[in-house]
């Protein structure tokens, strides 16, 4: 068979426009040119499409059944033009955003709504991780971007460029024992375990207060373990104040804490990799929301 995409459109035209002739008018051809190609389709195929024994054409059963596979057909041929000028334009047709766990999420939530509206061809993909598994990834060219809490020095591929800060909070348990301390002293929490962030790989860690410590991957389990009583912890304030928690837990003053509270969050990417459409307007929202 050598059917064309122009034979199939007129095909589609001349059904929807309910004529040759409206077809022609609506395509800006001569009627005898969407005649012919419609024709030529016919014989490609080896059957009539239309019933042309009435006024107007009708289509026939199995030019209804072709009908739908040409309408499917040019769908997808305008999705693969739409690709290549997306291509073409310099605007990404992939992208890739690994996401530190513990960031704020219901900003990511609305930043991707925005995406999707503002570029509905891109295939977008997703990874969470924690702290320095973000950093790894872009860097090893698995993720685009990586939007992370800045605490370790960054690989010298890494470009790092800051959208907020947060600051960590000390939470616990209502039934821990350092529940009933409102202003904890090191020396109080060094007699009970503290729950302490790291990555994946075990690269990234946070230094513990306390000698007695467990290394946990995710600032949503280690609240979690926090609300069971197994030990105490610092976290991002926005994770201690989800709605799943902030009744479960105390958050204590952190004025005896010589630690720095603030975390810096950033966005970090290859040095080497350049700043297409979709990126840069990443980075342009992103400072808009933090």
């Amino acid at each position: 068979m050598n059917w064309t995409i122009d034979q199939l459109d007129a095909f589609v035209c001349a059904v929807q426009q309910g004529s040759f002739s409206a077809a022609a008018r609506h395509l800006g051809k001569a009627q005898s040119r969407v005649s012919n190609a419609i024709s030529n389709l016919e014989l490609d195929l080896g059957f009539e499409l239309f019933d042309r024994s009435a006024r107007l054409p009708v289509l026939t059963p199995a030019g209804e059944e072709m009908y739908i596979e040409a309408q499917t057909v040019l769908a997808q041929c305008q999705r693969l033009s739409a690709r290549a000028m997306t291509v073409s334009s310099g605007e990404e047709s992939t992208f890739t955003i690994a996401i530190d766990e513990a960031v704020p999420i219901t900003a990511f939530e609305s930043l991707f709504a925005l995406l999707s509206e503002r570029y509905p061809l891109l295939k977008l993909t997703i990874i969470n991780g924690s702290q320095q598994d973000i950093a790894q990834w872009v860097e090893a060219e698995k993720a685009d971007l990586g939007v992370l809490f800045h605490q370790d020095v960054l690989p010298e591929s890494l470009e790092f460029t800051s959208i907020g800060q947060f600051k960590h909070a000390l939470i616990v348990s209502r039934a821990h024992p350092l529940a009933k301390i409102s202003i904890p002293e090191i020396a109080d929490l060094t007699r009970y375990r503290q729950l302490v962030i790291r990555d994946r790989m075990g690269i990234g860690k946070a230094k513990p207060i306390s000698s007695n410590y467990w290394h946990i991957d995710s600032y949503y389990l280690i609240s979690s373990m926090v609300i069971r009583g197994i030990g105490w912890a610092l976290v991002p304030e926005h994770v201690a104040k989800e709605i799943w928690y902030v009744d479960e837990l105390v958050e204590l003053s952190c004025e005896e804490i010589p630690e720095p509270l603030m975390v810096e969050m950033g966005v970090v990417k290859r040095r080497d990799k350049g700043v297409g459409q979709v990126m840069n307007w990443m980075y342009d929202e992103l400072a808009k929301i933090f």
